[in-house]
């Protein structure tokens, strides 16, 4: 009688261990394609994706919010800092993510050849702008060189009307605070200051430009880089 309780016991564990694994292997094949619909859901309000990838082992990770690794290609996306700001925050639980982008316009900026990089809360960032387009994201007929790039920070030079100087002037973009700020340079302007982005949760670290030719047209651009965290 002993023997048989035993055994029935011993079967219970059996099965209820079957039922487990096979609860696994259904979650590492179905909730990877269900978590990369969302992100494609989410990514999708902004724009045209082509292909979202998910993994996470094991995949009952998911359920809780982390996620191994996101790997997101668009074409063409449409988005304000602020929502920039939210979609990282989102996937604040994503070890590392990828994503890439031909063309982004990101407030008033028109970008291309975007590539963004996440590994725990580091974020890199970089793309490609015309020096058209960078003098319609400025506007007013403003007109804006490069001068430097080194140590997180952007030296250029603008000619135009720049806070509220009509003249040419040299100002420099920087990571203060975490807040992405420029300043004039000059001894009557070295105190202004313009904030051009800030989010309590991205932590703007430092970023930097160079001059490039964009290889499918040869017009003269920049390519502009960003290094940040999340907080």
């Amino acid at each position: 009688m002993r023997q048989a309780r035993v055994g029935r016991a011993g079967r219970i564990v059996v099965g209820l261990a079957g039922t487990i694994v096979a609860v696994l292997v259904l979650a590492q094949l179905f909730l990877p394609g269900i978590a990369a619909d969302r992100v494609r859901a989410r990514v999708g309000k902004y724009g045209t994706v082509v292909s979202v990838s998910v993994s996470a082992w094991p995949a009952v990770e998911l359920l809780w919010g982390r996620v191994g690794s996101v790997k997101v290609r668009a074409k063409s996306l449409a988005i304000s800092p602020a929502q920039t700001a939210k979609l990282l925050w989102e996937a604040r639980g994503v070890q590392s993510m990828s994503l890439t982008a031909a063309g982004v316009k990101e407030g008033p900026l028109r970008l291309h050849d975007v590539s963004f990089q996440k590994h725990g809360d580091a974020l890199e960032g970089q793309a490609l702008i015309s020096r058209a387009d960078a003098q319609a994201a400025l506007g007013g007929g403003l007109e804006v060189q490069l001068q430097s790039s080194g140590s997180g920070q952007v030296q250029v030079r603008v000619g135009g009307g720049l806070f509220g100087v009509h003249a040419t002037v040299e100002a420099v973009a920087r990571a203060q605070a975490g807040k992405l700020v420029v300043h004039p340079l000059g001894f009557l302007l070295e105190g202004l200051r313009l904030t051009l982005f800030a989010n309590p949760h991205v932590y703007v670290e430092g970023v930097g430009a160079s001059a490039v030719a964009e290889p499918s047209s040869g017009v003269a651009g920049y390519r502009l880089t960003i290094k940040a965290s999340l907080h």
